[in-house]
């Protein structure tokens, strides 16, 4: 759902920011992760949409299936990318190019300090 997000960023502070523009944002905070420190390994995973109160009953992936990609990513050495990946079952997908922009990333990890008071990294 990421990929009908808004990189407006203004949202994040003005009430307005829908579910999909948080999954932008998650992706690209992920990605920026990813490239920015090394030694750190970050990915973004898409569960699919599952069945679930928040998926809804016309949900067309498996719910059994929704954490795998996660264990299958903390828990094999042979995985490639080893970081900065964006799956969905295991297999790399190409995200939202906002997501890998390195000034959409930047912006974004400043709002989030800015309003967290936390700097990262």
């Amino acid at each position: 759902m990421h990929r009908s997000g808004s990189t407006d960023l203004g949202r994040l502070t003005s009430g307005a920011a829908t579910y999909n523009d948080t999954k932008l944002w998650v992706t690209a905070l992920a990605l920026a992760c990813a490239t920015r420190w090394e030694g750190t390994t970050s990915h973004a995973v898409d569960p699919g949409r599952v069945p679930t109160r928040m998926g809804g009953p016309g949900a067309n992936d498996d719910l059994s299936a929704g954490h795998q990609t996660q264990t299958w990513l903390a828990t094999h050495a042979d995985v490639t990318p080893s970081t900065g990946g964006y799956w969905y079952h295991q297999q790399l997908q190409t995200p939202h190019s906002a997501a890998r922009q390195t000034d959409f990333q930047t912006r974004l990890i400043q709002d989030l300090e800015h309003l967290t008071g936390t700097k990262l990294g």
